[in-house]
């Protein structure tokens, strides 16, 4: 059974806002919360399906790859919300929970920056799809203090102004305020004596290489994700690497959604009498037949050699666009074999399309 659409499920636009996000989702869950219907399966479900919805389309990263890729860009992109987690008392936990103090204590984990990296296709790779690999500068932990930043010896003390929590409740009247802690940043501790190869940071600086599976159907601006392989955090969690697609334009095709487009050069005799020409797609050369009077602007339509998009596999064609190529260079010989050739046509039937026009023009004049 396919997905509903995440937009669809909780009834809003592609163009929502993030409060209008989260007031979409409140009026789900207080709807759906198993909670309130214990006896209701179906309830539960659309409970679920509402908070898979919000958790993809609240997280800026998330919503992109959606938007690009549909449900398959969100696999295995890890995180999702936590069903046994969620308490109807919590949904408007935001609101009520730094002022009556009911939110919980826990220190939320920090995270690393998401990181991009461009990388260029030809349009070969970017339809077909490729494996490449790339080299980014890093963060590896600092082997001389195992990530802690504390000199040898010592170790990171407990931050007193929060007590280790990493955040402080500042009172403000009648409101209390859950804040970052300003001296340990939301660590929890602090170093007093740093690591000399990290100054203090438990990281230092590398290079690493990382193979990107690339699918086939990708375009200009589209984005690969990396789960992990973004900014180093200490304690915390490591943010994202999105490779951003650059496709280089290319000589002899010319892309459209799932469709590639060709000019190519036919001699002047194939299009009088027929024959056949080779003709590149992306995989090799094939023979494309060329009917006897064919003229200039005639299209040929190669089936299943065009190009495809992530989200639909299925390849599009290839549209070929002949060019009459009038013959030039002639020898003297040629020339004359041209005219004795030439007197032998009759402009009515062998020049049909200049007979119209020379028409047209006697009836303009009229």
């Amino acid at each position: 059974m396919s997905k509903r659409d995440y937009y669809e499920i909780l009834g809003v636009s592609r163009d929502s806002s993030a409060s209008e996000l989260k007031k979409a989702f409140k009026k789900k869950a207080m709807k759906y919360h198993p909670d309130r219907n214990p006896d209701n399966p179906e309830a539960a479900q659309k409970f679920k399906e509402a908070a898979e919805a919000y958790d993809v389309l609240s997280d800026s990263q998330k919503k992109s790859a959606y938007d690009q890729f549909g449900h398959s860009g969100v696999e295995g992109m890890g995180g999702g919300p936590n069903f046994n987690d969620i308490n109807i008392n919590d949904i408007f936990g935001d609101i009520f929970g730094d002022v009556f103090g009911t939110r919980s204590q826990s220190r939320r984990q920090r995270r690393g920056s998401d990181l991009q990296y461009n990388l260029e296709l030809t349009l070969k790779e970017a339809v077909l799809g490729i494996q490449k690999k790339i080299k980014i500068p890093s963060q590896k932990e600092c082997t001389d203090c195992s990530g802690s930043g504390a000199a040898k010896g010592s170790s990171p003390v407990t931050c007193v102004n929060c007590n280790g929590a990493g955040q402080v409740r500042m009172q403000q009247g009648f409101f209390s305020v859950q804040q970052t802690c300003s001296v340990c940043s939301g660590a929890g501790q602090v170093i007093k004596d740093k690591c000399r190869t990290c100054r203090g940071l438990g990281a230092i600086k590398d290079n690493k290489t990382l193979s990107v599976n690339i699918p086939a159907g990708v375009d200009n601006g589209d984005k690969v994700r990396l789960s992990g392989e973004g900014e180093w955090m200490k304690d915390g969690q490591t943010g994202d690497l999105y490779v951003a697609i650059r496709v280089i334009e290319n000589p002899i095709f010319e892309r459209d959604g799932r469709h590639l487009y060709i000019e190519a050069p036919i001699p002047f005799d194939i299009s009088v009498i027929g024959g056949s020409i080779k003709i590149p797609t992306l995989e090799n050369n094939i023979s494309l037949k060329i009917p006897s009077n064919t003229q200039t602007g005639k299209v040929f339509r190669i089936k299943g050699k065009g190009a495809s998009i992530v989200r639909d596999r299925r390849r599009g064609d290839i549209l070929c666009r002949v060019i009459v190529e009038t013959p030039s260079n002639l020898s003297k010989k040629q020339i004359e074999a041209l005219n004795d050739f030439r007197k032998t046509l009759d402009a009515e039937k062998n020049y049909p399309g200049s007979s119209t026009f020379t028409e047209a023009i006697s009836k303009f004049k009229e």
